[in-house]
């Protein structure tokens, strides 16, 4: 196992590369994207940063930390972070969020 792990890192190089194989997957792609919406996201925060704000720009600056795991958790703590990246943006620049009104479900 270990002459596996060996070669694998020599291959580190190849990342982001087109012959980096694991680079292709959809969980890989999604992390690409990420970091540009995330560094969009720094950009527009600094643009528009005042004392009013701040509190509403740190939560949002370390949001992505909540995004952990693998596969179907990391997906799961993905959701829950856009679900929370759109409402504290919506606050950041000063718009009203939108409630989602549940209706109880009925009991037959």
């Amino acid at each position: 196992m270990m002459t596996a792990f060996s070669l694998l890192a020599k291959l580190k190089g190849l990342r982001g590369t087109p012959f980096d194989v694991f680079g292709r997957t959809a969980e890989r792609r999604t992390e690409r994207q990420l970091i540009a919406e995330y560094e969009a996201l720094v950009d527009e925060l600094l643009a528009k940063l005042d004392r009013d704000n701040h509190a509403v720009a740190l939560q949002l600056a370390t949001l992505p930390e909540e995004i952990r795991g693998f596969g179907h958790v990391k997906e799961n703590n993905l959701r829950a972070a856009r679900a929370r990246w759109t409402e504290l943006l919506a606050r950041f620049r000063g718009q009203q969020v939108a409630q989602v009104i549940r209706m109880p479900s009925r009991v037959a």
